[in-house]
C-alpha cells in the first residue's frame, strides 16, 4: 500500500503575517509623519512636555548625562551600526551561497539610510533649543537617524541569526543586546535634548518598516 507523500505545509500564513505586519507599521508611521509635518498640537504639546521634564533631568545629573554622551556618540552611533553591518557583508561575501544575502543586506541599509534623509529633507523639523543645551546635533529632527539606524541594523542581523540557525543561547543573548541597544539610543537622544520624543518612534517605526519589507525581499527571492 502506497502512501501519498505528504507536501510541506505552505508559507503562505507567515507571508501573511509579515505582509499585516508591514501594512500596520507603514501606516503607523505614515500618520506620525503626517503628524509632525502638519504640527499637530496636542503631538507638539506631548513632545514639549516630555523633553523640557528629561532636558531637566539632564542638566541636573551631569554624571548620566555624560554616560548617555559616550554611548550615542561611540557606541550607538549610526557609523558604528553600518560599520557592524559592513563587517557583516564581508563575511556572507566570502561564502559563495551567501552573496546574494550579503548584497541584500548593503542595499537594505543603504536604502534605510537614503529614506531617513529623505524624510529629514522632506520634513524638515527644527530640533528643540535649549539656552543651556547638555549636547548638539545637526540636520532635521524627524525621523531620528540614529533610532532608525540601530532598527534596522539590529533587526536585520538579529533575522539573519534566526535565518542561519543561531543557537538558542546565541540568539537571546542578540535579541537582548539589540532591545537594550535600539531602545537605548532612542532613549539618549531625547534625554541629551537633541530630538522631540516623536522623532525616536518615528525612527523606530520606519526603521521596524524597512526590516519587515527586506525580509519579504528575500523571502520572495529564495523562493
Amino acid at each position: 500500500m502506497h502512501t501519498q507523500p505528504v507536501e510541506s505545509p505552505p508559507r503562505a500564513p507567515r507571508r501573511r503575517a509579515a505582509v499585516r505586519s508591514a501594512w500596520a507599521l507603514a501606516l503607523g508611521s505614515g500618520l506620525l509623519l503626517v503628524l509632525v509635518a502638519a504640527e499637530w498640537r496636542p503631538l507638539l504639546a506631548l513632545d514639549g512636555g516630555i523633553s523640557r521634564t528629561t532636558h531637566r533631568w539632564a542638566v541636573g545629573e551631569r554624571g548620566v548625562t555624560q554616560a548617555c554622551r559616550i554611548l550615542t556618540d561611540w557606541v550607538w552611533d549610526p557609523w558604528t551600526m553600518r560599520l557592524l553591518c559592513a563587517g557583516v557583508v564581508l563575511w556572507l561575501a566570502r561564502r559563495p551561497a551567501a552573496r546574494w544575502t550579503a548584497g541584500w543586506l548593503a542595499v537594505t541599509c543603504a536604502l534605510g539610510t537614503l529614506l531617513q534623509q529623505g524624510l529629514k529633507a522632506a520634513v524638515d523639523r527644527p530640533r528643540p533649543v535649549w539656552p543651556d543645551p547638555v549636547d548638539t546635533a545637526h540636520y532635521a529632527a524627524f525621523p531620528s537617524g540614529h533610532a532608525m539606524t540601530a532598527a534596522v541594523v539590529c533587526g536585520l542581523l538579529l533575522w539573519l541569526l534566526h535565518h542561519y540557525g543561531a543557537g538558542r543561547a546565541v540568539f537571546r543573548a542578540a535579541l537582548a543586546v539589540a532591545a537594550v541597544s535600539v531602545a537605548g539610543v532612542g532613549l539618549t537622544r531625547v534625554w541629551l535634548g537633541v530630538h522631540w520624543p516623536s522623532d525616536v518612534v518615528g525612527g523606530w517605526l520606519l526603521g521596524a518598516l524597512v526590516v519587515t519589507l527586506a525580509v519579504l525581499v528575500h523571502r520572495r527571492r529564495r523562493a
